[in-house]
């Protein structure tokens, strides 16, 4: 599994489109990423087995502070700094910052596709990493307020993907196309970035047969 991940093609932005609001979708699908004066961020999808030797990744619900991402649902990860290296290790250096996970024992195996974020005006590069054992998560108090683990076949299955009323300090409620997991809602951002992982990884399991 690991070499086709690195050597399949992604699906890009059409697996973002499945989870963007009707509204921007066609809009968000056009935009020329060199044109944007956004600012830099990375986050990690990281993969690791439980106990039953499952496959898993970790999500973070923030704390709540005055910012359009407020007490949200996200992925690892934050604002590139002047002295990382490259986007990848600012993805590294936050998850190990956010949740603890070492970044030593993260094995990145690909650069998902970049996506823009307009309520903050952040460009967005995901990795996805994986650790060979179950992490003992330790999240950064005056950020994260809890660490959600999400089974990977529950993000595969259809059936979660479903239509929600949801709001936020950009957005007053409105329905979104959206993961429906732990009775929990994963929208936006994280969601795109979760659509391609699953579109990804389906299309590997469909190679297989």
């Amino acid at each position: 599994m690991e070499a086709k991940i690195r050597k399949n093609t992604l699906p890009g932005r059409e697996a973002h489109a499945i989870m963007t609001h009707e509204s921007r979708r066609s809009e968000l699908q056009k935009l020329d990423f060199s044109t944007l004066d956004a600012k830099v961020a990375s986050v990690m999808v990281l993969l690791y087995p439980n106990s039953n030797h499952q496959v898993q990744l970790v999500l973070i619900r923030r704390n709540k502070y005055p910012g359009v991402h407020s007490n949200q649902i996200g992925l690892p990860g934050g604002a590139f700094e002047d002295n990382d290296p490259d986007t990848e290790c600012t993805a590294l250096r936050e998850t190990e910052e956010e949740i603890g996970v070492n970044k030593n024992e993260i094995c990145v195996l690909k650069k998902l596709t970049p996506l823009y974020i307009p309520p903050s005006n952040f460009l967005v590069y995901p990795f996805l990493g994986i650790c060979e054992f179950t992490p003992d998560f330790v999240p950064q108090e005056t950020e994260v307020e809890e660490i959600i683990e999400i089974e990977l076949s529950d993000l595969l299955a259809d059936e979660h993907v479903q239509l929600k009323e949801v709001s936020s300090a950009y957005m007053p409620a409105t329905k979104v196309t959206c993961f429906y997991l732990q009775n929990q809602i994963i929208w936006g951002a994280t969601a795109m970035v979760l659509s391609e992982l699953k579109e990804f990884i389906k299309k590997i399991e469909e190679d297989k047969k």
